[in-house]
C-alpha cells in the first residue's frame, strides 16, 4: 500500500519515469496507479494524440514497441497503458530490448495483472534499473481492514471495527469489489460520519445481525439460540447467504484456531501476528478456543470438510440448503 502511494506522490512531484511494470495478485492497486497516470499525466488537450490504451490479448510486444517509440505530438511526452498484458505471460521477456532503451519521451505503463514476473528472469532486472517496478500483492484480512480505515480516513470517514469486519467477512479481501461498495456509502453519507452496521445494512444490504460474521461468533460462543436463528435467516435467504460460502468462512475460523492452540505463546500480540488477525478480534478467538479443545477443532475441521462435498452436491444431492444448515450447526455444537 505504501508503495504505491509512493509511486503517485513521486509522478505528483514530476519525477516520471518511461516504463511502469505493474504485477501482481492484487489488481486494485494496479488500476490505481494506471489510472492516475492515465489521468494526470497529460493535460486534456494532449490526450488526443498522445495517450494510448492497448490490451494484452490483442497485440503483441511488437506492436507496443512500435507505439512507444512514437514521438509526442505538441506535447512534451505520450503515454502508452497495456491493460491484461498477462495475455503476453509467453513473449513479455521480448520487451528487454525496449527496456533497455526506452523512449524518454513515452511513459510505458504494463498491467500485468495476476501474475508474477520471474526476478530472475533479465526483464525484471532492466526495467528495475531504467523504470518503475510494483509488485502489488494480495491482502491478509487483518491487513484489508488497516487498508479500508485509511481509505475512508483519507476521505473524511471513520468506520467502527465491527462494520469493517463485517465488510471484510462478506465481501472478501477483492480491494477493487470493497471499493465499489464503499462509493455507495460515500454517496449516502456525509464526511465525518462513522460507518456503522447499521449504515451498511442500510446501504449495502448486508444484514448487521444475520451474517457469518456474527454466526461465527455465535459459534465461538456455544449460543446455540443465536446460531439457530442466524442458520434460519440463512436458508431463508440462500441467495445472500451461500452455503458454501458460511462452510469456507468456518473452516477458516476452525483452522485460525487449531493454529491458535498450536502457539506456545497465548499474548494477544503474537496471537494477532501468528494468525494475521486484527487485535481487536483476539479476545473472540481466545474465548473460542476455551470452548473447542484441540481435538474438538480438529473433529469440526473435517466434518466442514465433509459438508463442504455435500454442499456441492456430493451424497446429498436431495439436501436443501435449511438441512444443510442444520447439519452443520449439529456437527460443530
Amino acid at each position: 500500500m505504501d508503495e504505491a502511494v509512493q509511486i503517485v506522490n513521486t509522478i505528483k512531484k514530476g519525477q516520471i519515469s518511461p516504463i511502469y511494470f505493474l504485477f501482481g495478485e492484487e489488481a486494485y492497486f494496479i488500476d490505481k496507479i494506471s489510472d492516475y497516470i492515465g489521468d494526470k499525466v497529460l493535460t486534456e488537450e494532449e490526450k488526443g494524440f498522445n495517450q494510448m490504451v492497448l490490451y494484452g490479448r490483442d497485440v503483441s510486444i511488437d506492436d507496443i514497441v512500435g507505439n512507444a517509440k512514437r514521438y509526442p505530438m505538441m506535447a512534451e511526452r505520450q503515454v502508452v497503458i497495456v491493460k491484461e498484458a498477462q495475455h503476453l505471460s509467453r513473449t513479455i521477456e521480448q520487451l528487454c530490448a525496449y527496456a533497455e532503451n526506452p523512449q524518454q519521451s513515452t511513459v510505458l505503463v504494463i498491467c500485468y495483472k495476476y501474475k508474477k514476473l520471474d526476478k530472475r528472469k533479465k526483464l525484471f532486472k532492466i526495467i528495475k534499473k531504467n523504470g518503475v517496478i510494483f509488485e502489488s500483492k494480495k491482502l491478509y484480512e487483518n491487513q484489508v481492514s488497516d487498508w479500508l480505515r485509511k481509505h475512508l480516513l483519507s476521505r473524511g470517514y471513520t468506520i467502527s471495527h465491527k462494520a469493517s469486519n463485517l465488510l471484510v467477512e462478506y465481501l472478501g479481501t477483492d480491494l477493487s469489489k470493497i471499493s465499489k461498495e464503499l462509493e455507495k456509502l460515500k454517496l449516502a453519507l456525509p464526511q465525518q460520519t462513522e460507518i456503522t452496521p447499521e449504515h451498511i445494512e442500510e446501504h449495502i444490504g448486508i444484514s448487521k445481525d444475520y451474517n457469518n460474521f456474527e454466526l461465527k461468533r455465535a459459534i465461538g460462543e456455544r449460543d446455540m439460540l443465536k446460531a439457530t436463528k442466524i442458520i434460519t435467516y440463512f436458508a431463508q435467504n440462500p441467495k445472500d447467504n451461500p452455503f458454501i460460502l458460511t462452510v469456507t468462512l468456518l473452516n477458516s475460523f476452525f483452522m485460525q484456531l487449531l493454529q491458535y492452540h498450536g502457539l506456545s505463546d497465548h499474548s494477544p500480540k503474537n496471537v494477532a501476528s501468528a494468525l494475521r488477525i486484527n487485535p481487536y478480534f483476539v479476545s473472540e478467538i481466545q474465548a473460542a478456543a476455551r470452548n473447542y479443545p484441540m481435538k474438538k477443532v480438529s473433529a469440526i475441521i473435517s466434518s466442514l470438510r465433509e459438508m463442504d462435498l455435500k454442499g456441492k452436491g456430493v451424497g446429498a444431492v436431495t439436501m436443501s440448503d435449511a438441512d444443510l444448515l442444520k447439519e452443520l450447526l449439529y456437527k460443530i455444537i
